[in-house]
């Protein structure tokens, strides 16, 4: 056998960690074994949050936005939150990120033999509570049971129908001046999982920061201005940064003393060894804006329920193609690389 021999090659859990494992898969194996790609504006080859149909030319109203996420967390339950929440929020957050309100989503559910009708109940409620909370029906769905030791417990795959009223958002578009915008603090979600997982405590309470985001998203639109977003879940805000820079064939510079991070994060973080910046977030986005329009937006974004914490981190600059910079609290840069994979894996 050669040395380039991929007949033994296997499916690693950092395959689907978001990071540059990932990407590889869906670019070499994944996508590459779909020929029939697009049905409108933005397909598959983009692999943006989602992609739109076009139906004739345009909805009345704007284009139709499709999106869909399968979720296999662990635990299912977690510090304030559960997969149902984050199935939800998750979901609506990928068409918030492409400018498309959300209209309609669907729910399958594949559930292990023996799984407690308590806990189903609970998830339930979760998702019940998120979708009143984004006034966002669940129209269609699926449930199947699988014998026990097939699955994990629960895995649930939730699909949103959107419409972006005044055009579609990409991950791709970023111009010259731009500003960049963390919608709040970063690492939460991740940090908060991994500590729960291993048994740490903290003076401090770690939790998950999951959310639907739409109502923030919805009043940043109106302002204008916005020229893409991004929401740094698996790969975190890294993973994020370095795939909207490779795509718009842009750098991007960032301040690490404006990046928001709690105390506890940070603390956490550095017992767990991981960084903040590429750990998985659930209720956060990455927006690029005209720099004209960046205050506005970014006040308007602070005056939401999930925005408090927002903060202009930094620019998208000529210089550094395809990569990201930052600039550090002691006055040095360095490049933020992607992450090879999530360092804390099963987290969406």
């Amino acid at each position: 056998m050669s040395a380039n021999d991929t007949t033994t090659e296997k499916i690693m859990l950092a395959h689907g960690a978001g990071g540059a494992l990932m990407q590889d898969l869906l670019g070499s194996v994944i996508i590459k074994g779909i020929t029939n790609r697009s049905a409108g504006s933005i397909g598959l080859d983009q692999m943006d949050d989602g992609a739109t149909i076009t139906l004739g030319n345009k909805l009345d109203d704007g284009e139709l936005v499709v999106t869909t996420d399968s979720h296999a967390i662990k635990p299912l339950f977690f510090p304030k939150s559960d997969i149902g929440r984050l199935a939800i929020a998750g979901t609506v957050n990928d068409l918030a990120m492409m400018g498309a309100r959300p209209i309609a989503l669907t729910n399958a559910m594949i559930i292990e033999e023996g799984f407690s009708i308590v806990d189903l109940k609970q998830i339930m409620r979760s998702i019940d509570a998120a979708t009143t909370e984004t006034d966002v029906p669940i129209i269609t769905g699926d449930t199947k049971v699988m014998e026990q030791g097939a699955l994990d417990k629960l895995v649930v795959n939730t699909t949103g129908i959107g419409i972006a009223t005044n055009g579609t958002i990409t991950d791709q578009v970023l111009k010259i001046g731009d500003k960049i915008i963390i919608t709040g603090t970063i690492g939460d979600h991740g940090t908060a999982l991994l500590a729960f997982r291993e048994g740490f405590s903290f003076t401090t309470e770690l939790v998950s920061d999951v959310a639907p985001l739409w109502k923030m998203i919805e009043p940043a639109l109106a302002i204008g201005g916005i020229t893409a977003m991004k929401d740094p879940t698996r790969g975190g805000v890294a993973g994020a940064l370095n795939e909207m820079a490779s795509k718009s064939n842009t750098g991007i510079r960032i301040s690490e003393e404006m990046i928001p991070v709690k105390e506890a994060v940070h603390t956490a973080s550095g017992m767990l060894g991981i960084d903040p910046l590429e750990v998985a977030n659930e209720g956060k986005a990455i927006i690029g804006v005209t720099p004209d329009r960046a205050d506005e937006v970014l006040d308007t974004i602070r005056a939401s329920r999930y925005g408090r914490d927002a903060e202009v981190v930094g620019e998208v600059v000529a210089e550094y193609t395809g990569k990201v910079v930052l600039e550090t609290t002691i006055g040095g840069k360095r490049y933020v690389e992607a992450p090879v994979a999530d360092p804390v894996p099963r987290v969406c």
